[in-house]
């Protein structure tokens, strides 16, 4: 069957030269965006009741872009004025960049690893003796204090913000061809909201690993797979599907 929409489970790209919009207009389909699941920040009050005091840190890990809002946004709710002398571990430079946001970057300790955690390791091994806060989701990956506890260091993770369940009643009487997921809290969200989902003709789109387990143990068939050699990119895996299937 040939495809002519897509509903990509993440908020629509802001920028112009997303490959999505290539791929919609070089394929002629249309391409809709809906985050499955959101974000919403934990309150000053519920971090305290974590045993948080964020005044007893000399570092920061920073995973992700909403580790950074949420922790500053939290700073902010203390009151806590963040010292000039904080270390900023940040997972990728798309993290580092962000900062910039919230610290003059130049006047900051930033180190960046090159994208997943276990990079920021060796430059985290080499402050040992700093105290380490890790703010993070509620759905922290294992291998993030697994990797920290065998490093040895002094440090502590806290909740600063939560991954929730999006509102997707809408979409109840709505299809789509492809359904693309790139984790697996988005095929939860698909069952939170429509319990009895039967997949028939509907070619489902995952990124990674985990999401393909998680597909799988629904019970649901995957179509289209990245990353992979050939296909390194989500768009790109779809782009491949696209002309195979839309020339039949």
């Amino acid at each position: 069957m040939k495809v002519k929409t897509i509903l990509v489970s993440q908020p629509e790209p802001k920028v112009e030269n997303s490959p999505y919009f290539d791929l919609q207009e070089k394929q002629r389909v249309k391409i809709d965006f809906r985050p499955f699941i959101h974000v919403e920040g934990v309150s000053a009050k519920e971090i305290r009741l974590q045993k948080v005091d964020l005044s007893n840190y000399t570092a920061i890990i920073l995973t992700s872009r909403n580790a950074v809002d949420h922790f500053f946004r939290v700073a902010d709710e203390m009151r806590f004025d963040v010292p000039d002398t904080m270390k900023y571990f940040c997972q990728s430079e798309a993290v580092a960049f962000y900062l910039q946001k919230y610290v003059v970057y130049r006047k900051r300790k930033i180190y960046v690893g090159k994208r997943n955690f276990l990079d920021l390791i060796p430059l985290i091994k080499k402050y040992k003796d700093e105290t380490f806060l890790l703010p993070s989701t509620d759905k922290l990956k294992p291998q993030v204090p697994k990797a920290l506890n065998d490093l040895g260091v002094n440090w502590k993770q806290a909740t600063f913000y939560k991954t929730v369940i999006s509102d997707l009643s809408d979409l109840e009487n709505v299809f789509y061809d492809v359904l693309v997921f790139f984790s697996p809290s988005g095929i939860d969200s698909l069952f939170h909201n429509f319990p009895d989902f039967q997949q028939k003709d509907t070619r489902i789109a995952v990124f990674g690993n985990t999401t393909i387990k998680a597909v799988e143990n629904k019970g649901l068939r995957v179509d289209i797979a990245a990353p992979t050699p050939e296909t390194p990119s989500m768009t790109m895996a779809l782009e491949k599907y696209i002309q195979t299937v839309n020339k039949k």
